[in-house]
C-alpha cells in the first residue's frame, strides 16, 4: 500500500515508517524537514532500496548540511537512526529457538538473514540478525538467535558477520556482493542468494528435501560423494 510524503511523492508504508523511526532516532529533527532531506540527498521517489544503501556518513551529511539537527549528535543515535533506514528493528518480535532439537547425524547448520520474525529478508551487510537452523531429513528447528549489532564497529563489517556465524555450513540471504560473498565462502560458510525471500522455515523445507539425493554442491557441503557421481562409480566397478 503507497501513501504521500509530506512532499507529495508517493512512498511506501514501510519506507514511511523507517523515515518515522529514524527521525524519532535523532534528538530535534522534525520528521517533515528530514523528509525533505532525504528526497533531496536519494532523489524522489524515496524507496526503500534506495534507504537500505544510506550509510552513517551519508546521514551525517545530509543532517549537517540542512541543519536540521545538532552536528554533535551521538553516533550511536546516527546509528540507530540507519538501522531504522534499513528496515533494521520495525518489528520488536525476537523468535525463540526451539526446544528439545533432536540430535541428527548429518544435518546442516544453516544461517538465515533476518529483520522480522523468522523470515528471511535480509541483506548479508545489514540484517539485524542471524537465525541459525539445524536442518536435516527429519525436520527443521530453529537453534539459535544471532544480533549483528556487534559487528557495525569493526573493521570490516563482513568478516565480522562471517565470523559470527563460521560454524554453519550454508548462509541465505537475499542479497550480498561479490566480495562479501569472498570473505564468507573463505570462512567455510556456502552463500545462498535468495532474493523472493518468504519464510525461513519454508525456504528450508525446499532444502530438506534435497538431503536424501542432494546436488554436487550440496553433497560437497555434507562431505558426502554426490549420488550421481556414486553411481556412475558402481557401474565402472560392476564392468571391471
Amino acid at each position: 500500500m503507497n501513501t504521500a510524503s509530506p512532499t507529495g511523492s508517493p512512498v511506501t508504508r514501510e519506507a514511511a515508517l523507517r523515515i518515522a523511526m529514524a527521525a524519532r532516532a535523532l534528538p530535534g529533527v522534525e520528521v517533515v524537514a528530514f523528509v525533505r532531506a532525504l528526497g533531496d540527498r536519494l532523489g524522489l521517489p524515496v524507496t526503500d532500496e534506495k534507504l537500505a544503501r544510506v550509510t552513517v556518513e551519508d546521514l551525517k551529511a545530509l543532517l549537517q548540511g540542512d541543519e536540521i539537527v545538532d552536528p554533535g549528535v551521538e553516533s550511536s543515535a546516527l546509528k540507530a537512526a540507519v538501522r531504522f533506514l534499513w528496515g533494521e528493528g520495525l518489528d520488536d518480535g525476537q523468535p525463540t529457538p526451539d526446544a528439545d532439537v533432536p540430535a541428527a547425524e548429518g544435518a546442516l547448520k544453516v544461517a538465515v538473514a533476518s529483520n522480522t520474525g523468522e523470515l528471511l529478508d535480509g541483506h548479508f551487510g545489514s540484517c539485524a540478525r542471524f537465525l541459525v537452523y539445524q536442518v536435516s531429513e527429519e525436520g527443521v528447528w530453529l537453534i539459535d538467535v544471532r544480533s549483528t549489532e556487534g559487528t557495525d564497529d569493526a573493521d570490516d563489517r563482513n568478516v565480522a558477520r562471517a565470523a559470527l556465524i563460521n560454524d554453519c555450513h550454508l548462509a541465505y540471504m537475499q542479497s550480498i556482493g561479490g566480495p562479501a560473498a569472498a570473505k564468507i565462502v573463505r570462512a567455510g560458510i556456502h552463500p545462498v542468494k535468495f532474493p523472493v525471500g518468504g519464510e525461513a522455515r519454508q525456504v528450508l523445507a525446499q532444502l530438506q528435501g534435497t538431503l536424501k539425493r542432494p546436488p554436487p554442491w550440496l553433497a560437497k557441503v555434507l562431505g558426502r560423494e554426490a549420488p550421481s557421481l556414486a553411481q556412475f562409480t558402481s557401474d565402472e566397478e560392476a564392468e571391471a
